[in-house]
């Protein structure tokens, strides 16, 4: 079995290396890259030379112009009907088990099955890989095709549990050949964390490559750690600081006799012993909070948004909540219980495909009935990939008045707006349908709304990033750190998830996390940065109506700045992307809130006197124009007040 294991790998690596060299020979033949450029060119200037080669040479003969949009589709057809399936929660993924309560199981093995039974085994949806057949897009047969689709599951399940014991000791192989050196090098690595297979296609834009969704979950990482981190059971810190402190103490005093008298090194099983003794140090001191953390999940949850963009709507608010860290742990799970599912995923996909995959049957049929749009020269797709608001928008994500989507067309956690946007960000010359350019403009609209009614002090936010940048020798790769620091690093951000719900209506726009993301994006679009013309493809992220930054951050030409322009950029584009995740999740959340009726002032002389002492003060110390620190500073009152406060 081993050796069958490192044949397989072996051809599968001489299979990838035949691959990759016909990729290089079409990158530096037909696209004209210079081969000393290919491990550094960024990915818009492949799209673009693309686009370019088929107005010159046409690949594609049933279109003359192919868009930026077109090309994501081929490259990623399959991958939106999984993300558009995982967002209806149409996969059945989700258990409740006695004793584990909840829990989600996709393994590589179960998606392959899915891959496999959708799109391109035998007796699959699709026929090839562009088009699917022609009798699933007919409504009158859906009942006879969702029995052909059960029977297929039910054989596709019974295949994988005749073949479970095989594949089973293939697992093992495998995880025993990867982890083992592994575990004998870093003992901690299987309490690291990982993002879960059902986390990456849950919290996936539709139409977002496979390193746009790297680099921004790896972005997520650390902010995502220190979130689970933060939650700590006194008992379990107790408990291992006791276990660790006798296993250390042994552990030293064996090292201490080994230096002393080498040959303590012959007694038997001393090795094992302290290995043993090392792996329980190294479990038991990760169960041990760090001393300083101060605990603050709300601005922690806050951080992790930022960069993974989706959360369910009632983690706003409950970050310190078990229930929010548990989910959480679903999209952001252990090492250790990644190994562990799938060295049972031989054992329980055959269950899952022969039971709870053929009871949804019909609903899969009826999904890629309803959900399925030919577009000419691309073939068929998923009709969520096309970001189109009029027909899948949310209303209750400020697609109001311009979708028309009952509940059935709509995308689940604004997944249709939020893709848009970062398409939009990421494909600056890419035309929208004309629905989407209408919400992509009232956007804009409500951000600089938003802005120009901002404190001082959110003003004075918004343009600090861009001094320190100019100001450092690092110049503009600093800012988009200092952009989101300067929105989630401050205390303005509690003003908008600290408080009670009930509470919370009574925070004006200047003082929320809203504010303070709007005066940030508007401050990119009129700041007055050095500009400079750039080949197609190195800048065009910027230059864009689309997008709020235009092209007023291209790199200054005479600062050498440690990073290529091509991953500031980026940098750039994930900065901007984040804060409207940020803004549009704030938004959602004020317009889910029901807003309760203004009270009616009394009709009394100490509040008609202490109105007109309130329009007496000066206007830098209003209540709407809060400090820097997010508190008004009071001033001392004179003697008239004073006295007329003594009066009331």
């Amino acid at each position: 079995m081993a050796a069958t294991f490192w044949l397989y790998r072996l051809g599968k690596v001489l299979c990838s290396l035949l691959g990759y060299w016909e990729i290089r020979a079409f990158y530096t033949k037909a696209l004209k890259i210079p081969s000393d450029q290919l491990c550094s060119c960024s990915w818009w200037e492949v799209q673009a030379r693309l686009i370019s080669l088929q107005r010159e040479q046409p690949m594609c003969v049933h279109k003359r112009e192919l868009t930026e949009l077109d090309v994501h589709h081929r490259i990623l057809r399959f991958r939106n009907y999984l993300v558009a399936m995982v967002n209806k929660s149409l996969l059945p993924v989700r258990f409740r088990l006695p004793l584990l309560g909840e829990v989600v199981f996709l393994t590589q093995g179960l998606k392959y099955n899915l891959e496999l039974l959708f799109f391109w085994g035998p007796g699959s949806l699709f026929q090839g890989k562009w088009n699917l057949q022609p009798q699933y897009k007919r409504s009158g047969a859906r009942l006879q095709l969702a029995r052909r689709l059960g029977r297929t599951m039910l054989l596709l399940g019974v295949a994988n549990l005749l073949l479970c014991p095989f594949i089973l000791v293939w697992q093992v192989l495998y995880a025993f050949f990867s982890y083992t050196e592994v575990l004998k090098r870093e003992p901690g690595s299987l309490g690291a964390r990982r993002w879960s297979l059902y986390g990456r296609l849950y919290l996936r834009h539709f139409n977002e490559l496979d390193h746009e969704l790297q680099a921004r979950l790896s972005r997520g990482y650390k902010p995502a750690s220190k979130y689970m981190n933060s939650f700590t059971s006194p008992l379990l810190t107790v408990l291992a600081k006791n276990v660790g402190f006798f296993a250390g103490s042994i552990l030293a005093v064996l090292i201490a006799l080994t230096v002393y008298d080498e040959d303590v090194l012959t007694v038997q099983h001393i090795l094992t012993t302290l290995t043993l003794l090392g792996l329980i140090v190294t479990v038991a001191r990760s169960f041990i909070p760090d001393e300083h953390m101060v605990w603050c999940p709300e601005q922690l949850l806050q951080c992790v948004l930022a960069h993974i963009h989706y959360i369910p709507d009632h983690w706003q608010g409950s970050a310190h909540k078990s229930e929010t860290r548990e989910e959480m742990a679903q999209l952001f799970q252990y090492k250790a219980v990644f190994i562990l599912e799938e060295l049972l995923s031989p054992i329980v996909t055959p269950f899952l495909l022969i039971f709870a995959l053929r009871a949804k049957a019909l609903d899969i049929i009826d999904f890629f009935r309803n959900f399925s749009v030919e577009v000419v020269g691309v073939g068929d797709i998923c009709s969520f990939a096309q970001l189109d608001i009029r027909n899948h928008g949310n209303p209750q994500w400020l697609s109001q008045g311009r979708t028309e989507a009952s509940v059935y067309q709509q995308a689940e956690n604004g997944k249709t707006e939020l893709s848009l946007v970062h398409f939009a960000i990421t494909n600056p010359r890419w035309q929208p349908p004309p629905e989407s350019s209408l919400f992509i403009g009232h956007l804009k609209e409500k951000v600089q709304q938003d802005a120009a009614h901002a404190s001082p002090a959110q003003r004075l936010l918004a343009e600090a990033p861009f001094s320190t940048s100019l100001l450092s020798d690092e110049g503009l790769s600093t800012m988009p750190d200092a952009l989101l620091a300067s929105v989630l690093g401050h205390p303005i951000l509690a003003a908008g998830t600290l408080v009670p719900q009930a509470e919370r209506h009574l925070l004006a726009h200047p003082g929320s996390t809203a504010g303070a993301a709007a005066s940030i994006l508007a401050s990119l679009s009129c700041s007055q940065l050095p500009r400079r013309n750039y080949p197609v493809g190195e800048n065009s992220v910027y230059r864009s109506d689309t997008t709020l930054l235009g092209d007023s951050v291209a790199p200054p030409e005479s600062r050498q700045l440690p990073l290529t322009r091509s991953a500031v950029l980026s940098e750039f584009a994930s900065a901007e992307m984040s804060l409207h995740a940020i803004y549009m999740h704030e938004l959602h959340q004020q317009q889910q809130q029901p807003q309760p009726p203004a009270p009616s002032p009394a009709p009394s002389q100490c509040s008609a006197q202490a109105q007109a002492a309130a329009s007496a003060r000066p206007s830098c110390v209003r209540s709407q124009d809060l400090l820097l620190g997010g508190w008004e500073e009071e001033e001392a009152p004179s003697p008239a007040q004073q006295r007329e406060r003594e009066t009331c």
